[in-house]
């Protein structure tokens, strides 16, 4: 009798509940796939490239509006924050059905060198947001050798 396990009540119950959960979800996911959105859907991608003098930001925000956008740049770091609302409303002589949607996305991208904040431009266009942020150069040194008098 020292072999077994005592189970208190509040332990077995938030384990069933965890796999009544598991099931549900596992099985309402398959009967309604757009109302279990995946977070991949969530997901904000992302394409960096690293020219000589600047480095490119795609981001993929499709349905959004400039004005739902809000950028912040720093000397080394880009955050994109989006606000995406959609509805749309369907109506036959059968039926009426409309549905809405709303998602906030957030993404930062981080950058080896630091970037001129002055001159980063960014353009929205079909739903691709482009952001240019040229390199900032180097400050020369301000060193040199001294003689010894």
């Amino acid at each position: 009798m020292r072999f077994l396990i005592k189970k208190t009540p509040d332990r077995f119950l938030k384990s069933v509940n965890d796999e009544i959960s598991s099931i549900l979800s596992r099985n309402m996911e398959g009967l309604f796939p757009d109302y279990f959105p995946d977070e991949e859907k969530l997901a904000m991608p992302v394409e960096l490239k690293e020219k000589d003098n600047e480095y490119t930001v795609k981001a993929e925000l499709p349905g959004v509006k400039k004005e739902d956008l809000d950028i912040d740049i720093d000397k080394n770091y880009i955050t994109i924050n989006a606000k995406k609302e959609e509805e749309k409303e369907e109506d036959t002589k059968t039926y009426k059905k409309s549905e809405f949607s709303y998602g906030e996305f957030s993404r930062t991208v981080y950058f080896p060198q630091e970037i001129d904040v002055e001159k980063t431009k960014a353009k929205l266009e079909h739903g691709v947001l482009k952001i240019e942020a040229p390199k900032r150069e180097a400050e020369k040194e301000n060193r040199k050798k001294l003689t010894v008098d």
